[in-house]
């Protein structure tokens, strides 16, 4: 059993598409533009804001109005964190069960800190998280295995000694870069079992980590 578990945040222990769906559909109707299929934001939440307003307004990451319609999603998004969204079903009692066995937990998420820790501090199942890694604190993301390492020596233990968690593939990269055990969540936002190699475990319900922590 690991000695310590650091999670993803979005689409892993935060369910915030439903922030996010508001958020952008606002933003697209303030330009004038057609609201889109929740569920096609849904899908794309994991990868990310500057996504997010590509998918929304059909224009490139590169594309000189990207980075100004972002920072106005962002902005927007400010007013909706935890408005609509928040942990998933079952996450509080995952939580809870490591607190019983003494098995410390953290995050660690490519969303910019002014974001990410407010969530951590206002919701209720996260209150035990003793380590919150952001892009503010690093020089590389994820997939780069720092953030994951960094975690690991706040929680002062090993990378081997660690269990990452994530609904992304890029999670993933970074929990095995980092010689972490890796869980994949497809009840996120974006993985499924294909996507990956065969001996990764996966939980398809949040019900299931509890048990896929517990066999490692």
């Amino acid at each position: 059993m690991p000695k310590g578990v650091l999670f993803d945040l979005d689409g892993t222990l935060l369910d915030s598409a439903p922030d996010f769906i508001v958020s952008l559909n606002n933003l697209l109707r303030k330009h004038h533009r057609p609201a889109l299929d929740p569920e096609i934001i849904r899908s794309h939440v994991s990868d990310g804001s500057w996504k997010l307003v590509s998918l929304g307004f059909g224009i490139e990451e590169t594309h000189e109005d990207c980075a100004s319609l972002r920072e106005e999603l962002l902005v927007e998004y400010a007013k909706n964190s935890l408005v609509y969204g928040g942990a998933f079903p079952g996450i509080s009692d995952v939580l809870t069960s490591l607190q019983h066995m003494n098995i410390p937990f953290g995050v660690v998420t490519n969303k910019p800190l002014i974001f990410a820790q407010p969530i951590i501090e206002n919701e209720p199942a996260f209150k035990h998280c003793q380590t919150l890694i952001c892009p503010d604190h690093l020089s590389a993301i994820k997939p780069d295995p720092e953030g994951i390492l960094k975690g690991c020596k706040n929680l002062n233990i090993q990378p081997e000694e660690c269990v990452y968690v994530g609904d992304h593939i890029k999670d993933l990269q970074a929990g095995l870069n980092a010689g972490a055990q890796v869980i994949a969540c497809y009840f996120g936002y974006s993985l499924e079992a294909s996507d990956h190699d065969s001996n990764i475990l996966g939980a398809s319900h949040p019900r299931d980590l509890t048990a896929l922590i517990q066999g490692l």
